[in-house]
């Protein structure tokens, strides 16, 4: 319980020569207090009008009309999902359920095709006897329908729900409406998982989706399809919050980030947004991947995602990671980027310095092959052995030829780029829990990479947030060797009854399928 904020001097003195004394003073503090929560809470219903009247602005306003058309298209996606999330938020804080539109105003809900199968799922009181002690009978059933959809197949469930009255004091008893991600809407939690593993594991874009819906014989706009994600991903988020702080406690993160086009509506055209991937270790027991989406690469994103964690960061030369090491996170390097910069200089020119550092690094993954596969004290043992005087004479071998080569010089900057990074490059040796490379965590990227080439941009900041914190859930679940259909429709069938203190058991390397 919140503490009772303090009063003047002069204000207790006023209440106690009006002799109300002490029960006066809580009074005014409590008064005070609620005065403080009904201002803080009518700055945030504040923001988010502003925001979803800036975003309604986006999509009617002219500037969306100078996008082509598919950027309108994955540009309304955006905004759909925005606009829906943030209403969401707004329903939330007001405590209540949105208020029923005039009848002239109500959206008419398409009714379902009739021709899809129904599977009726039925609903009774578990006790059938009435608090008076007389027998309840049924007097008659309300009936809704949710649209479901297995990979492939579009079905119906039809929710009965037995009405029981009781003859004598004329009580009415119904089963309770089974909770969902989405109040009363249509769709079922398997609709819900394909549309969110379509667009994020798939990479289909929703007018995509829409098409396929409709040949399928189910009229489902893309508004609606944005509508659904919108409020899927503002569920999802404390999930997706209690796995950072899971990959946040492991002693070693990877660390690595890609562009990523978003788009700028008032202009129509698109800027260079970031999204960062941090990974658990690879030799740690948690499978897991966290996405961040930026609107910039500055080093102040990755501050921010890290906070106060402190420990083995593997990641490669980029500055922006620099801060985070000079308050105590201790670097590890990637070999395999010391490694493409003799790569790149060998196909270019076919040098032979090049060729004899490529030779020596691979007998260290060669080593490396052999030492991953061990335990940790194992590990260590066949890296100390082994791996170190192979990583000295590369060592000595650059120093050598640097000596003798000119400043400024292709050859120059590969090789001073490992010696600069020499002790970051070699920590591994002296870790076993450190891996030799961050391939780990750029296998994690792969997907946004995949991803770009069919959904082009991301429309907003948010969406690109929404994407990032959906993907975290649908790779981890990956990793830890789910099928995400099968995880996310779980998942959003348990969310909305699930105790906030055991939202652990939903994280995909916790998560075992309901019975």
């Amino acid at each position: 319980m919140l503490a009772d904020p303090p009063i003047s001097a002069e204000e207790l003195a006023a209440l106690q020569a009006a002799g109300l004394g002490e029960i006066g003073a809580k009074l005014l503090r409590r008064i005070e207090h609620d005065r403080r929560e009904i201002d803080r809470r009518d700055a945030k219903l504040e923001k988010l009008s502003f925001e979803i009247a800036q975003l309604r602005r986006l999509k009617f306003g002219k500037q969306s009309e100078q996008l082509d058309v598919e950027q309108r298209a994955l540009f309304d996606e955006a905004l759909d999902a925005d606009i829906a999330a943030a209403e969401a938020q707004l329903q939330e804080l007001l405590g209540k359920k949105r208020p029923l539109a005039a009848p002239g105003e109500r959206p008419k809900r398409t009714a379902l095709p009739p021709n899809l199968p129904r599977i009726d799922r039925r609903h009774e009181p578990d006790n059938t006897t009435c608090a008076c002690g007389c027998a309840l009978k049924r007097i008659g059933e309300d009936i809704s329908e949710k649209l479901d959809y297995t990979p492939g197949v579009f079905t119906v469930e039809r929710h009965i729900r037995g009405k029981w009255a009781c003859a004598q004091c004329r009580t009415l008893t119904q089963a309770p409406v089974p909770a969902e991600i989405i109040d009363k809407g249509i769709p079922t939690s398997g609709l819900l998982a394909q549309v969110l593993v379509a667009k994020y594991a798939d990479h289909l874009p929703l007018y995509r989706q829409e098409a396929i819906f409709g040949r399928a014989g189910v009229a489902l706009p893309r508004s609606t399809l944005g509508a659904w994600i919108g409020v899927c991903g503002l569920r999802l988020q404390p999930l997706v919050d209690a796995l950072k702080a899971h990959l946040l406690a492991c002693p070693v993160v990877h660390a690595d980030e890609t562009p990523v086009a978003m788009l700028s509506p008032g202009s129509g055209k698109t800027h260079r947004a970031y999204l960062w991937a941090y990974a658990a270790g690879a030799f740690g027991p948690l499978r897991a991947v966290v996405y961040d989406f930026t609107a910039s690469r500055a080093g102040e994103h990755a501050r921010a995602f890290l906070g106060d964690w402190r420990g083995s960061l593997v990641c490669d030369d980029y500055t922006g990671y620099k801060a985070s090491f000079a308050l105590g996170v201790t670097e590890a390097g990637c070999m395999a980027h010391a490694r493409r910069k003799f790569v790149e200089l060998h196909e270019a020119n076919k040098s032979t310095i090049a060729a004899a550092a490529i030779d020596l690094i691979g007998q260290l993954y060669g080593i490396e092959r052999e030492a991953k596969l061990l335990g940790p004290q194992q590990r260590l043992h066949v890296r100390r052995t082994r791996a170190a005087p192979i990583a000295k004479a590369l060592h000595d071998w650059l120093l050598a030829q640097r000596g003798k080569i000119t400043d400024g010089t292709a050859t120059a900057k590969a090789i001073d780029y490992s010696l600069n990074r020499w002790a970051a490059l070699t920590r591994y040796l002296d870790d076993p829990a450190l891996p030799i490379d961050n391939n780990h965590d750029e296998q994690q990227i792969r997907p946004w990479a995949t991803g770009r080439k069919n959904w082009l941009f991301a429309g907003t900041l948010l969406a690109g947030q929404r994407a990032a914190a959906i993907m975290s859930l649908i790779q981890s679940a990956k990793l830890n060797g789910h099928d995400p259909y099968a995880y996310l429709k779980d998942v959003l069938q348990r969310l909305p009854t699930q105790r906030a203190c055991n939202i652990g058991e939903l994280l995909p390397h916790h998560w075992v399928p309901a019975i």
